[in-house]
């Protein structure tokens, strides 16, 4: 099969199979899919502004008069060399797909074809036609996992000579959103912001930073953490609608539920006041978070936070068995735990 795990794209994209005559870059992610396509299209080591070389077309247009695509194709450049054939914004165009596999049936010589395309479903329409030709390869995008989102920082950061203290970046992971272009947008603010310094601290990221996704994961959990129901909910929508996948507010709400598990270990355990905790909390607490935190200190036990964890688990597994209920699951978990919140026995003293 001409494809490859969402995993495994960075690598095959730094050293592309010159034997691919098409390479389909699709996802929910637009972000990322035109960040990888215009990588591609750089490692063809054409001219991205010769017209002449690189031939820009978009799938609306290609649909209503298919022939154009293969014209383009087998055209015969007048002073020779390869080509780029670049089309953008494509989907479920019944007479593209069957272009694409026309072609992928007999590969051009001298040229190559790029198409970025939506989120497309396995097996079917443009993505079965390319999986399944050998001079084809499929590469999926999807909202950045941990691997990625620290493999973009470390790259960002050493293009531009800088350190980057621990506490900063954990804080920073924890503010991104899971859209591959403001992540990048955040990074070289970021980067500009810290231009005179060999090093970021945490310090800089809140200043720079803090103003990020509005409805991030951690918006969501932290609207669970307190029983504000309605805003979870209506945060948890328009997580969904920007692209970002909806199993990063689970591994959000775990990493926060663990975190919380460690501080309320502190209170009870070491004796020491909410206050004092949170002021030393590693990664340090974004200041316009911390009432949010004090709240959920002082109200979630340990018993109930070990319970929620248990649910976290057990959503995540399910998220795992079941993909094609993972909104479902995620929605009901967070709101099983703001219920929970609501019910945690009024706010303790410690």
């Amino acid at each position: 099969m001409a494809q490859k795990k969402a995993g495994d794209v960075e690598k095959w994209l730094s050293r592309p199979d010159p034997a691919t005559r098409l390479v389909l870059i699709y996802g929910p992610d637009r972000g990322l899919v035109s960040e990888r396509a215009r990588r591609f299209a750089v490692s063809s080591g054409l001219d991205l502004d010769d017209p002449f070389a690189v031939i820009r077309l978009d799938a609306g247009e290609v649909e209503s008069d298919i022939g154009r695509l293969h014209d383009e194709v087998r055209m015969v450049p007048l002073f020779g060399g390869k080509r780029l054939i670049w089309l953008r914004n494509a989907g479920s165009h019944k007479a593209l797909a069957g272009a694409v596999k026309a072609l992928l049936a007999d590969p051009p010589d001298d040229a190559t074809i790029l198409i970025e395309a939506g989120d497309l479903k396995k097996g079917t329409g443009l993505r079965g036609a390319v999986e399944n030709a050998p001079a084809g390869m499929a590469l999926p995008c999807y909202a950045d996992d941990a691997r990625s989102l620290e493999q973009l920082m470390e790259s960002t950061f050493a293009e531009a000579g800088l350190n980057v203290s621990s506490d900063a970046r954990l804080l920073l992971k924890s503010l991104l959103g899971g859209d591959r272009l403001a992540i990048r947008g955040e990074l070289e603010k970021l980067v500009l912001y810290c231009r005179s310094q060999s090093r970021v601290e945490a310090e800089d990221v809140a200043a720079c930073c803090g103003d990020i996704a509005s409805a991030s994961a951690d918006t969501i959990v932290d609207a669970a953490l307190i029983g504000n129901i309605d805003r979870m909910d209506a945060q948890i929508g328009r997580f969904t609608s920007s692209g970002a996948a909806p199993f990063l507010i689970l591994s959000s709400a775990m990493r926060q539920f663990q975190t919380l598990s460690g501080m309320r270990h502190a209170v009870e355990a070491e004796r020491r006041s909410v206050a004092t905790v949170i002021a030393s909390a590693r990664p340090p607490i974004f200041f316009a978070r911390r009432p949010v935190m004090e709240r959920a200190l002082q109200g979630w036990t340990s018993a109930a936070i070990a319970s929620a964890l248990d649910r976290l688990q057990a959503a995540v597994l399910l998220t795992r068995k079941r993909p094609d209920l993972t909104l479902e699951t995620v929605r009901q978990t967070m709101i099983a735990l703001a219920v929970i919140a609501n019910r945690q026995a009024s706010p303790r003293r410690a």
